[in-house]
């Protein structure tokens, strides 16, 4: 699987300038860290939903936050919603099958050329418009699957 286009979602980003998230913080460090040389895009949803959780719940200030925020920025590519990515989320929502900001952002990585996404919010293992939903915090340690992804080429 080394080489694969994949993509982080907020929680990780989230999770990653949260120290009082203990373990998931760590593994967050880790996850981010590695992410970097490989195949990882960021949805920018992904960044600007970072910036508003975070200063929202004060785990960091404002201008810490926009500083993280734009390191990804630069560190990353990034991809942005289409407007038929608007209507494919629109549609899996009324379906069901996820809420609508969790499916903008797997249509999104989809047309981004991701086959995976790294998140605790939608089932470990299902695949949703073909991008294959990993937990990262699902074990103990990093899971082996989501390990693969993180191994640079």
């Amino acid at each position: 699987m080394s080489g694969e286009r994949f993509t982080l979602v907020t929680n990780i980003l989230f999770y990653h300038v949260d120290t009082g998230a203990g373990q998931r913080h760590e593994r967050a460090l880790q996850i981010v860290e590695r992410a970097v040389a490989t195949d990882c895009w960021l949805p920018l949803q992904s960044v600007s939903e970072f910036y508003a959780a975070v200063t929202r719940n004060g785990v960091v200030a404002p201008a810490r936050a926009a500083a993280v925020a734009n390191d990804w920025l630069k560190a990353f590519p990034t991809a942005a919603p289409s407007a038929s990515a608007v209507r494919a989320a629109l549609a899996t929502a009324a379906a069901g099958q996820a809420s609508y900001w969790d499916a903008m952002l797997v249509v999104t990585a989809a047309e981004a050329g991701c086959t995976a996404i790294l998140t605790e919010d939608l089932a470990d293992g299902s695949i949703l418009h073909g991008v294959r939903v990993l937990n990262p915090f699902a074990d103990s340690e990093i899971p082996p699957q989501v390990r693969a992804l993180l191994t640079a080429d």
